[in-house]
């Protein structure tokens, strides 16, 4: 079993202040390191130190060269990532002292895919394979519907999150993961984890859904079914790629025949780790840290 990401990669530019800046402020940061991020190459760097065979497909601009081979040290097979000739997507991430974040993306390459360039990539896998699909490239709905044609089982990661996730073909969809706000936004209220996970299990009865929510621990629901795991509580250095983290430990989990409850908790406990590091995907841990 394979399992293609289709998503963006980001040149991340980080940061590290006494506080998110405010409007009309000027701040003086106390440290700015360049590293490799993308909520895509994060969650492909995930799957691969989790032990998941994983392909990451996307466009870099000759700024990005970089990131590929970074991927590949990590273990992503590289194959399916173009160059052209334009900038690579980049971030401007804020690290305050309570290491939560904030982020500023330009899309550079990761909205410049092509549809012959996922045609050919697709034609690579095969019916029962999996897809990881987020929301920073321009073409996630295209992927989406050609991955379905394929067979694929399909894992969506709404993130950023937009309006326009509502008129996706989301039933198509096997796993659906979301953070609280996102889960918020594509429910239409506010409410507590649990709250969200019912609305949403209510309005996609067929899904798998993952709903993490921070410090509240991690949520799943498909039609009447609950699970629920906390968070191994760790010292917070840098909360840039839990997220990430948390979906290429479950979904490699998964794929390694894990039941949902093994998976979510193999799943918080690297996220732990990883918030309790600087950077994106360097502080996501390999398998055997756990």
């Amino acid at each position: 079993m394979k399992i293609l990401n289709f998503g963006s990669l980001n040149i991340d530019l980080i940061y590290q202040v006494p506080h998110i800046v405010r409007p009309g402020e000027t701040l003086s940061a106390a440290s700015l390191v360049t590293s490799a991020g993308g909520k895509g190459a994060n969650q492909s760097v995930a799957l691969a130190k989790a032990g998941a065979p994983v392909w990451h497909a996307g466009t870099v601009g000759t700024d990005g060269a970089w990131l590929r081979e970074l991927l590949g040290r990590f273990g992503v097979n590289t194959e399916f990532i173009r160059d052209y000739d334009g900038p690579t997507g980049q971030a401007l991430i804020q690290v305050d002292r309570e290491g939560q974040n904030s982020i500023v993306l330009y899309g550079g390459g990761n909205l410049n895919n092509g549809k012959e360039h996922a045609d050919s990539v697709l034609a690579f896998f095969d019916e029962g394979d999996y897809l990881v699909l987020q929301n920073e490239i321009n073409i996630t709905p295209y992927v989406l519907n050609k991955a379905a044609e394929r067979g694929m089982k399909i894992c969506l990661n709404p993130a950023p999150f937009t309006d326009e996730v509502k008129s996706w073909p989301l039933e198509k969809l096997e796993y659906l993961v979301v953070n609280e706000i996102e889960g918020q936004d594509l429910a239409g209220e506010q409410g507590t984890p649990e709250e969200t996970l019912d609305r949403l299990t209510a309005a996609y009865p067929q899904l798998r859904i993952l709903l993490t929510a921070g410090k509240e621990g991690a949520f799943y629901g498909c039609g009447g079914e609950r699970i629920y795991s906390p968070i191994v509580d760790t010292p917070v250095e840098d909360t840039t790629a839990a997220g990430d983290t948390f979906l290429g430990y479950f979904l490699s989990s998964r794929v390694q025949g894990l039941s949902i409850q093994e998976a979510m908790d193999s799943a918080s406990r690297a996220s732990s780790l990883t918030v309790s590091r600087s950077g994106a995907m360097e502080s996501i841990p390999l398998a055997g840290e756990l």
